[in-house]
């Protein structure tokens, strides 16, 4: 891939994480849990990008984080506050509504479905 394709493709994905985010904390899940279930839904992240994006929305109050310290291992885990899911039911009616306008026109059809 071109760099320019890459710049672009890696643009285009940036808004989409973070819905793609919002969408899998509604029950709480650490930072790995969430990479693998991104991943096999087909939305590869790096960590690097992950953590982040998490710090971020969690400043925004969309996500809340919690310490388990139940395990060997503490793990932190992150869950949609109540204010970040009414944004996510949002985020995702507006995502809803721009790709099937999007679809429209990258189909080649006017608002009319005409050709």
């Amino acid at each position: 891939m071109s760099t320019l394709l890459n710049s672009l493709t890696t643009e285009l994905r940036r808004g989409t994480l973070t819905l793609a985010v919002l969408s899998q904390l509604k029950s709480p899940q650490y930072g790995y849990s969430l990479v693998q279930r991104l991943e096999k839904s087909g939305i590869p992240i790096d960590q690097s990008t992950l953590y982040p994006l998490l710090r971020r929305l969690e400043k925004q109050e969309l996500v809340t984080s919690s310490w388990d310290t139940s395990e060997s291992r503490p793990r932190k885990y992150y869950s949609l506050s109540d204010y970040g899911d009414e944004i996510f039911n949002q985020l995702k009616q507006e995502w809803e509504k721009t790709s099937q306008e999007l679809y429209i026109l990258l189909k080649g059809e006017d608002e009319d479905g005409v050709n």
